[in-house]
């Protein structure tokens, strides 16, 4: 066995020691009931949380907490709010540059690229399997990433008091422990009481960490972290929208930042493309024996092309993200997370010759605009629909702070025009989504319904 695949073995097993001492401060060996309890006084005390100051416990609000939850939560938060020695303010700023250029692209490639991706290691797939919520609350996982990346990439969500980048990767922080507490540490007979479906699911659960190392490890979060950045930047590039060197370095580097941040060990980072893009084979290569037990990666995928499908009105073209999936992640990749069996011969010569016609005309169109780009408006199309499906529907807000909800929304309605495009473009980028802010717009049309 050579050293990486040792270091591999490692990590699988590893988890996160300052976020599991915290869970285990709050949970421990007490009766699950008033585990959980506690657990919610520490949420609570989170919901103040409204930006990166707010991690001041000094400005927490303390009514109805036991002072032991408030101490463990403390401890917590003096030692993981720091950013990184090797943090650079002006390569994350330059990543949200880029983010803000290419927001809805972001979210396209997000559901059709980075989400996928994360369905490709098993035992990932199987901690995902467990808690339900891609198969019966695909949407709502969806919602819950979204809730964690505008945060960071909004403008100074890493670097600045008044961002909450920083602030919400604790709180996911704190979650993937819970997960690991509940799954690893629980017994069956404890669960029948529980209200909540997902905890009743992660403590049924008869997890084998001889075999498949520890639920939201080392090598998953290393994983996952890739998925945010290196695959996002990759599908760009296959789509022939790549973006310059410095812009893949940053939004490579404030990932990381992020990654720090999220407990992932320095060590299993990458910190330019080349080495992402080999870090990302070895870690995919790295698969747990399931012994038998059904893959659950297939329904995974299947439940995500579902919702996505759902997202697009126009029946011919409905099934599109299934051979987007397979040309961003390639066909073997997607076939083993049960995408593609969605889609018929007649989406996918659709898919082939709309790909083709506008690379070829992208190409010609640059020799006049350096800016023009039909894949990059198509893609913005695409979008625009998934965003006011998943994430702009005014009965059901992201769970974010109502700061950062109303800065997410500034964002998005800053999106109805594309900078990099001539005016003709964006004319007839409305006709396929909505003339005007596309937040305001869309608002006022469901006030009228």
């Amino acid at each position: 066995m050579n050293g990486m695949a040792q270091d591999l073995r490692l990590a699988a097993r590893q988890a996160d020691p300052l976020a599991d001492t915290t869970v285990d401060a709050l949970m421990g060996e007490r009766p699950l009931e008033h585990a959980l309890l506690r657990l919610s006084q520490a949420s609570r005390l989170m919901t103040s949380w409204q930006a990166n100051r707010d991690l001041d416990p000094a400005r927490w609000n303390r009514d109805g907490i036991d002072a032991e939850v408030v101490a463990a939560v403390a401890r917590y938060v003096e030692a993981g709010r720091a950013l990184p020695d090797w943090a650079d303010p002006q390569l994350m700023e330059a990543a949200e540059s880029v983010f803000m250029a290419h927001g809805p692209l972001s979210c396209a490639l997000l559901f059709c690229a980075s989400l996928p991706a994360c369905y490709q290691m098993p035992q990932l797939a199987e901690v995902l399997h467990l808690s339900g919520q891609l198969e019966q609350h695909t949407e709502h996982r969806i919602r819950q990433t979204a809730a964690m990346i505008f945060p960071v990439m909004m403008k100074g969500g890493l670097g600045s008091a008044d961002g909450g980048g920083v602030a919400q990767v604790l709180k996911v922080r704190l979650i993937h422990a819970t997960i690991r507490h509940l799954i690893v540490h629980r017994q069956a007979d404890e669960a029948d009481a529980l209200k909540d479906e997902r905890h009743r699911a992660w403590c049924r659960h008869a997890w084998d960490s001889a075999r498949l190392g520890a639920p939201c490890s080392q090598l998953e979060l290393a994983f996952t972290l890739l998925t945010f950045h290196c695959v996002f930047l990759r599908a760009l590039r296959t789509l022939g929208l790549g973006l310059s060197r410095r812009e893949e370095q940053a939004y490579l580097h404030a990932w990381n930042v992020v990654g720090h941040v999220l407990g992932v060990d320095d060590g299993l980072m990458a910190h330019d493309m080349d080495t992402a893009l080999q870090l990302l084979e070895r870690l995919g290569r790295f698969q747990v024996d399931l012994a038998g037990a059904s893959d659950p990666r297939p329904a995974l995928g299947s439940a995500l092309v579902g919702a996505l499908s759902r997202s697009i009105a126009i029946p011919v073209v409905r099934h599109l993200p299934v051979p987007m999936i397979e040309r961003l992640l390639g066909r073997e990749a997607a076939r083993r997370i049960g995408v593609g069996p969605q889609a018929g011969l007649a989406t996918r010569a659709l898919f082939a010759v709309a790909m083709a016609i506008t690379g070829g005309i992208d190409r010609l169109g640059r020799w006049f605009s350096p800016g023009f780009s039909i894949t990059r408006m198509v893609t913005r199309v695409i979008g625009y629909h998934m965003l006011t499906r998943f994430l702009l529907d005014q009965t059901r807000p992201l769970a974010l702070p109502e700061g950062l909800l109303n800065q997410m929304h500034g964002t998005v309605r800053d999106w109805h025009t594309d900078t990099q495009a001539p005016g003709w473009i964006n004319r007839l980028e409305d006709r396929l989504t909505t003339s005007g802010h596309w937040l305001t717009h869309r608002s006022a049309q469901e006030g009228r319904a």
